[in-house]
């Protein structure tokens, strides 16, 4: 089913997901949609070309739904999806009961969030504004509450999709880990993982990494890792 939004397109999909049961998702029609009649977009650091990519779907993004629908649960845990887009992976752990914050810079990501906690009959999901790149001292996102305090789990997927010269994301994971967290990354072999693995060392994480070659649920073939950091022992190693 498609729909007519003022200036781009949508549609509604049954996505299936390894180990758990479909979710239905709405998402723009495709890569080639753009709105941003308030320039909030643009102020927010999004151009007419990666304006989309928060609203589609991404094999990477299916791969952590999938290992978040299988991954023990841990009471008290505390779980933090940056750039989380369409926030699949959030969307399962928020089905079985973790308290999970969903994240995301793009000025549309609550608005689709929220379309799609309603359209899978769950209860609200709780969502901050997450840029990387903010000062610290920076005040609150005008329209949403910026992410505060600490996480035991931090996760996102494909989140290495350009080069971070200052190490903005390591930063950022950093202030908003616990002491002793957990940080799960799936990357599909993007070029920038080894300065990202390098800066994630320098503050403190080691890493596990790990080959995810198991085909999506849909049958599609998949090729790239998983990443696992621990500060400095955690109680999930």
């Amino acid at each position: 089913m498609r729909s007519a939004e003022p200036g781009y397109q949508t549609k509604q999909t049954q996505v299936a997901i390894r180990g758990t049961d479909n979710l239905l998702i709405r998402s723009l029609l495709d890569r080639q949609q753009y709105a941003d009649p308030h320039g909030e977009a643009t102020a927010a650091g999004f151009s007419e070309a990666n304006w989309p990519l928060f609203g589609v779907l991404w094999p990477s993004g299916l791969q952590l739904a999938a290992h978040m629908a299988s991954r023990l649960l841990v009471s008290g845990e505390r779980v933090l999806e940056i750039g989380c887009g369409l926030a699949l992976a959030s969307l399962v752990c928020h089905r079985r009961g973790m308290d999970v914050t969903a994240s995301d810079a793009h000025p549309l990501a609550l608005h689709f969030l929220m379309d799609n906690v309603a359209l899978n009959e769950l209860p609200p999901l709780t969502y901050r504004h997450g840029d990387w790149a903010a000062e610290i001292s920076e005040p609150v996102h005008n329209r949403h509450p910026a992410v505060q305090g600490r996480f035991d789990l931090i996760m996102g997927s494909d989140v290495l999709y350009e080069r971070d010269v200052y190490g903005h994301l390591a930063g950022f994971i950093a202030r908003h880990a616990m002491p002793c967290a957990e940080v799960l990354i799936v990357d599909p072999n993007r070029g920038n993982r080894s300065p990202f693995i390098k800066r994630m060392s320098a503050l403190g994480f080691s890493l596990t990494e790990s080959t995810l070659d198991t085909p999506e649920a849909d049958g599609l073939p998949y090729r790239g890792r998983l990443l696992r950091f621990l500060r400095p022992a955690s109680m999930h190693a």
